[in-house]
């Protein structure tokens, strides 16, 4: 625990911030950019919690982190608002339905083999998440990109992203850098808003915080070493037990080696570590086969929960096929928590030792820039998100087209692979949140029972 853990006087209460973080977790479909857009309208937009430079502040810190952004920007604003309960409560709240959920469906996946109705259920889901994830690069965009130097980093990152393959950690490196040069050297297009202006209603997080009302975010050298350490043996002591007690080559300990390996180089994104996990789980570990590993995906596009909740499913699947003295089921369960376990573990280790420092970086006018210029290149990360998922949503299959010499590539949709009832429900959708403001709960529950209607009456598959 911090020094203190009483709440700042005129703080949010408690008990209404875990019922808008159990919302915000039950809402969180659609990979990151979808579950951005959730955080953004609930606690920036609708209750005004936190303002927007500072909601976007802590996103490029997330962004910068390895693991899964959208719950470690969960974790950081619940600490920011109610200390350490505050960021556990709000953090592990946020993958809770996903850990339900893809255990639920993993079970069923191994026992039967199929999902044909499932896959049914979120057929229209799909549909909904797609018109989240456009509204949240509209949103963040609009108000990100203040200029044209920055509407042009974000473009830039756009197509390095889209049809260079660039390395995400490069986009954010370059960006940062040219943000920060600019930041030193004054350039208007970087001269960004601090945040301490009082806009027309004040996010109740900013007034407390600029009033200097909550102590737990200025830097403490006791607490950050007493954070690494309880968080260091909370995530390494369980697959040190392993090792010592089963040995290297127990499916058990090399779930739990692999996956805490991945929790540390998970730099840009979920997308971007998956291949290499599919590559090692499927061709090294044979613990499934490619197409398994797209049905896993496929399950964690559709739940809740961060995309890289897939993890999971693939050490559900893993324990499952080499129980040893355990049952099948029982192994799976205890393998695919182990996943979990040790791939969301450190992300609170970055949270609690890094967010401190990090606030008190807000005042710095070349770091405020740098973090400008980064979340110009993130509003460019989250189009190409969107487009990559608009392509999979309303076409069933792309083709990979190259040219000049393989330098640029990216996807192409088959016309023939359209699919009608698919694009009808996305239009629907983005009508009703683009033109009428539609909340997201009626829009994921409309667009699934409509996918479920169609279903029925032999319409989709």
């Amino acid at each position: 625990m911090s020094p203190s853990e009483a709440p700042a006087p005129g703080a949010v209460p408690f008990s209404e911030a875990l019922r808008v973080w159990l919302r915000v977790a039950l809402l969180s479909f659609g990979g990151p950019a979808g579950q951005i857009a959730v955080m953004h309208r609930i606690v920036v937009e609708e209750r005004h919690w936190i303002g927007e430079a500072r909601f976007l502040h802590a996103l490029n810190y997330c962004m910068l982190l390895p693991g899964p952004e959208a719950q470690q920007l969960a974790t950081y604003i619940g600490w920011l608002m109610h200390r350490t309960r505050g960021g556990l409560t709000a953090g592990v709240l946020f993958v809770i339905p996903g850990i339900i959920s893809i255990m639920a469906l993993s079970i069923v996946y191994a026992a039967f083999g199929q999902l044909g109705v499932v896959s049914a259920l979120f057929f229209g889901l799909k549909t909904a998440v797609l018109a989240i994830v456009l509204g949240a690069a509209r949103r963040i965009g609009g108000k990100a990109l203040k200029n044209g130097v920055l509407a042009t980093i974000a473009g830039l990152a756009f197509i390095g992203i889209f049809a260079f393959d660039v390395p995400f950690p490069a986009l954010i490196l370059a960006a940062g850098l040219l943000g920060f040069v600019g930041g030193r050297a004054g350039w208007s297009a970087f001269v960004v808003d601090s945040g301490h202006g009082v806009p027309a209603k004040a996010a109740v997080l900013d007034s407390m915080l600029d009033a200097g009302r909550c102590d737990h975010v200025r830097p403490d050298r006791g607490w950050s070493i007493r954070v690494a350490a309880i968080w260091l043996v909370l995530w390494l002591a369980p697959v040190a037990g392993l090792y010592l007690g089963l040995g290297p080559d127990n499916v058990f300990t090399q779930i739990g080696v692999f996956f805490a390996k991945m929790a540390v180089v998970t730099f840009g994104g979920a997308y971007a570590v998956l291949a290499y996990v599919a590559q090692e789980a499927v061709t090294h570990y044979h613990w499934l086969s490619q197409g398994e590993m797209l049905d896993g995906l496929g399950m964690a596009e559709t739940t809740p929960g961060p995309l890289i909740m897939v993890l999971q499913f693939v050490g559900f699947l893993a324990a499952w096929r080499d129980p040893g003295a355990l049952s099948p089921l029982a192994a799976g369960v205890l393998g695919g928590l182990l996943a979990t376990w040790v791939t969301f573990t450190p992300c609170f280790l970055w949270i609690f030792l890094g967010a401190p420092y990090v606030e008190q970086l807000r005042g710095n006018r070349a770091l405020a820039a740098a973090l400008a210029a980064i979340t110009a290149a993130v509003v460019g990360v989250i189009a190409n998100l969107a487009l990559w998922f608009a392509l999979h949503t309303v076409f069933r299959q792309t083709e990979r087209v190259s040219a000049l010499g393989g330098l640029v590539a990216f996807d192409l949709p088959l016309p023939a692979s359209l699919d009608p009832w698919s694009l009808v429900l996305s239009l629907a959708a983005v009508v009703a949140i683009f033109r009428f403001r539609a909340g997201m709960a009626p829009i994921l529950v409309g667009c699934s029972g409509a996918g479920m209607v169609l279903h029925l009456l032999g319409l989709v598959p």
